[in-house]
């Protein structure tokens, strides 16, 4: 009597498939049959079929060969080893061997890679809105309803982005946008209509979203990505989407994920092409490795001219279709959804699509060894402080007392201190951050003609301006402030803002309770206004070149 077998089905499969690799079936090179006559001849499912191969391929006995199949591969001595203990799994005869054909369609280069088979529930469907999804064989109801996602940008991308997530029913969304509706938004954006004329994008975007699904949790951010967006905030998410139309925000966008050590995913339109393209820490090309020569000097503009640079940054519409929106969100979403479930992705290449030929074609991107994004912050010291009230000099005392008293705040923005007039000399004096100071004001009342601008980006202890709060010198709620001194970078959030910044509770007449699972670790004494989580010799990051940060 042979023993029960306590393997997986999907194992069996893969154990009757290495039977017919170590009998010669499938020789090294020679491409095995087509997906659909191995379910036919094999009678599984597509799910246990694809569990299968992807058994064989983690075992290096078949490979994918992109747009062609999968073939069999050339085994050594250790490969014909894991082949023997795979075949010993098959639990029972095997079918007689498999013929091959020569006109057998290629599997495709992409698998969905799925778990142990799931109990079968039959939903249902008259009760349940997101019963239909439970049938998916991968699907996994609980990841994508806990599931944190910042949805970037909120025009024509950013609606179907946002629709999708709704009907997914993906459980917690942030959008964030600094724009306001107008009647061309109509002809591409889903969510938007006539009577929004003028409101904001992020929050009736993220308003129709709750109306889409009332079980959503979405709260909405009205503001620029660059200089409005909390770290904190990045730094609970799962998966940032972003939906924008200049480098700049991407460049943000791409280092603060960089940063917190996130996955994002791109997109971008214009008339009938469009682009989709998923960057991932450590794993590939990121933005920045993108950008060419010509692009970098563009956005190097900023720091000869900052104020101009701003100016010009948004300028100009890009003409967009309602389809290839559609077509650019949907598959923006797809991506996101195969990061949420571990899924494997194309990190760091480029999926084109062509809406007047419909061709799409697949590219990688070379990685740059300089590239500035690639850098995550080490350990992250959580303050009970907040923007609005903490002064610059009640921070820098934390700072000193961790770093010594020679180590300075590093700002995300720059400060200008004054304005000069180059020609008759008149200077005026700032403070304030560079987002807030627009290009007509930079021009001398006098004169009328561009100012000089003094700018500073650290914070020393020796400035005349350290009882202004924090948020009034450019830094946003729940961020996270980098400090360093000649040998190291520490990280202080200020995580007294989190109960506001970050909520997910918006059109729902009150705050949620605690979804981010960290606001218990805030201690507010009598005396002591902050407290340090982390220990003082953790987290460090070594200072390689200047002691300044370059």
């Amino acid at each position: 009597m042979d023993p029960v077998s306590r393997h997986s089905l999907a194992e069996m499969v893969a154990g009757k498939l290495a039977a017919q690799l170590l009998d010669g079936a499938f020789s090294a090179g020679q491409k095995i049959p087509s997906e659909r006559d191995l379910i036919e001849r094999l009678s599984v499912s597509r799910s246990t079929l694809r569990e299968a191969l992807k058994i064989l391929s983690e075992n290096e006995l078949i490979e994918s060969r992109p747009g062609v199949g999968w073939f069999g591969r050339s085994l050594d001595k250790a490969g014909e080893i894991r082949a023997r203990e795979l075949a010993g799994r098959q639990g029972e005869p095997a079918r007689p061997r498999i013929q091959l054909d020569e006109d057998t369609s290629p599997l495709g280069p992409r698998r969905l890679p799925t778990g142990p088979e799931k109990p079968l529930q039959v939903p249902n469907l008259k009760t349940d809105r997101l019963g239909t999804f439970d049938l998916i064989s991968w699907w996994d109801r609980e990841k994508v309803q806990n599931a944190k996602i910042l949805v970037v940008g909120a025009g024509a991308l950013g609606n179907e982005v946002l629709k999708n997530f709704a009907l997914m029913g993906v459980g917690y969304v942030c959008v964030i946008d600094f724009d306001e509706i107008e009647a061309a938004n109509l002809s591409r954006s889903v969510l938007f209509r006539e009577v929004d004329s003028g409101r904001q994008k992020a929050q009736v975007a993220a308003a129709r979203t709750k109306e889409l699904n009332p079980d959503i949790h979405i709260q909405y951010l009205h503001g620029d990505v660059t200089t409005k967006l909390g770290l904190g905030v990045v730094r609970r998410m799962d998966v940032i989407v972003g939906c924008l139309d200049n480098r700049e925000a991407r460049l943000a966008v791409n280092r603060f994920a960089y940063w917190m050590d996130k996955p994002w995913v791109d997109g971008a339109i214009q008339e009938l092409l469009g682009l989709v393209r998923t960057f991932v820490p450590g794993n590939g090309a990121c933005f920045e490795c993108t950008l060419t020569e010509q692009a970098r000097r563009d956005l190097a503009l900023r720091y000869s001219c900052p104020l101009l640079a701003r100016a010009n940054v948004l300028l100009g519409k890009v003409p967009t279709t309602p389809t290839i929106a559609s077509i650019i969100g949907s598959m923006q979403c797809q991506e996101a959804l195969k990061l949420i479930h571990g899924m494997e992705v194309d990190a760091g290449k480029v999926t084109h699509f062509n809406g007047m030929s419909n061709d799409m074609h697949t590219a990688a991107y070379s990685v740059r060894d300089d590239c500035e994004s690639h850098w995550t912050y080490g350990e992250i010291t959580e303050l009970a402080m907040r923007a609005d009230s903490t002064t610059a000099a009640e921070l820098l005392r934390v700072v000193h007392a961790d770093l010594g008293p020679d180590s300075v705040l590093e700002l995300d923005q720059e400060l200008v201190l004054s304005l000069r007039c180059p020609s008759c000399g008149r200077k005026e004096s700032l403070i304030q951050p560079i987002a807030e100071v627009s290009f007509e004001a930079g021009h001398c009342p006098n004169c009328g003609i561009l100012r000089e601008t003094e700018l500073t980006h650290t914070l020393t202890g020796e400035e005349n301006f350290l009882d202004r709060s924090l948020a009034s010198l450019g830094i946003p709620p729940l961020h996270i402030i980098r400090a360093y001194n000649t040998e190291e970078y520490r990280f202080y959030e200020l995580t007294g803002d989190l109960p506001d910044a970050l909520h997910f509770s918006d059109f729902t007449g009150g705050r949620s309770e605690d979804v981010s699972g960290l606001r218990d670790r805030i201690r507010l004494g009598p005396e002591v206004k902050v407290r340090l989580r982390v220990n003082r010799a953790a987290g460090k990051i070594r200072l390689t070149g200047k002691a300044d940060g370059d």
